[in-house]
């Protein structure tokens, strides 16, 4: 598969104009003042926690704009650290065109130290889960349900956030309350389901289906809950094309599942440094993000 037109790839980003605080798995975090932080995706992709050595064209941009729609879209259920300020703003013309599309402007919040999972099918490690006790996350899901069955009802199946080369590890809701406590984990479940029903809603009259996603929260210092980091995108959701969807079997999906699957074909152990990909997966790749893009914000509204 020839991919002629894909734009240059962005591994790391290096600006002048501000000092850098963090560089995650795909993002880079640099600091504007005590208040604000900007924010770049990075081509860089993950799987399985580990970064992968080649970055995908074009994938942080299209991260952005996803993120940024559903930041707009869900500002009535829940408030999210998205600025008015422009990068170009807070950059030097030289640094805002390195960053193009790829940054934004937030606030500077304390982030919670979990990562709030809502699952509305069985697929993934959840489907894993099942299989082996019943359950994910402590959740009992009723008996004899196959591999991307949707659920009764949506739920919340929270992890650990993971620093990068670590792995995520599911936490109960008990668990999760312990770390963060009790009142504070349920607004994060609350908050991230009715997040979820809602772009889920919008996914369905797209053509789509969210069967997962990860969402981050973090906290002002009045303990507002807010939505930070990323949103609903093809590296933090699992997007199925509705027409093809079958329980029992697993739907063509527009996210990072394909590189997951072709990382597993492959024999990689997840444990030692993984392989490059070849210039057909990452096309691929590439062109699976856009599609979701596509498909997800030819609707505004």
């Amino acid at each position: 598969m020839s991919e002629p037109n894909l734009p240059t790839a962005l591994h790391s980003s290096h600006l002048e104009s501000l000092p850098l605080l963090h560089s995650g798995k795909v993002r880079d975090i640099y600091a504007v003042d005590e208040e604000r932080l900007l924010i770049v995706a990075t081509d860089r992709l993950s799987a399985f926690d580990v970064v992968l050595p080649d970055p995908i064209p074009g994938k942080g941009e299209v991260l952005t704009r996803v993120s940024n729609f559903w930041f707009r879209k869900t500002a009535e259920i829940a408030r999210n650290h998205l600025l008015d300020t422009a990068p170009h703003e807070v950059l030097s013309a030289a640094d805002a065109a390195q960053v193009g599309e790829r940054a934004v402007v937030v606030r500077r919040l304390q982030p919670l130290p979990i990562e709030a999972i809502v699952r509305g099918y069985l697929a993934g490690s959840g489907w894993q889960s099942y299989q082996r006790t019943g359950t994910v996350s402590g959740v009992r899901l009723p008996a004899g349900l196959e591999r991307s069955a949707q659920l009764p009802e949506p739920i919340f199946t929270p992890s650990t956030k993971a620093t990068v080369g670590e792995h995520d590890e599911p936490l109960t809701f008990a668990e999760t309350a312990e770390r963060i406590g009790p009142a504070l984990a349920e607004r994060v479940r609350e908050t991230a389901l009715t997040i979820y029903r809602a772009a889920n809603a919008h996914a369905e009259r797209c053509g789509l289906i969210i069967a997962d996603t990860k969402l981050e929260f973090g906290l002002t210092a009045e303990g507002e809950l807010i939505v930070i980091d990323e949103l609903l995108t093809p590296d933090s959701a699992r997007f199925w094309p509705a027409a093809e969807w079958r329980p029992g079997s697993t739907p063509p999906a527009f996210d990072k599942q394909y590189i997951r699957d072709h990382l597993e074909a492959l024999g990689w152990d997840k444990q030692s440094p993984p392989p490059h990909l070849s210039a057909e997966v990452i096309a691929r790749t590439a062109a699976k993000y856009r599609e979701a893009e596509r498909r997800l914000l030819k609707e505004q509204t």
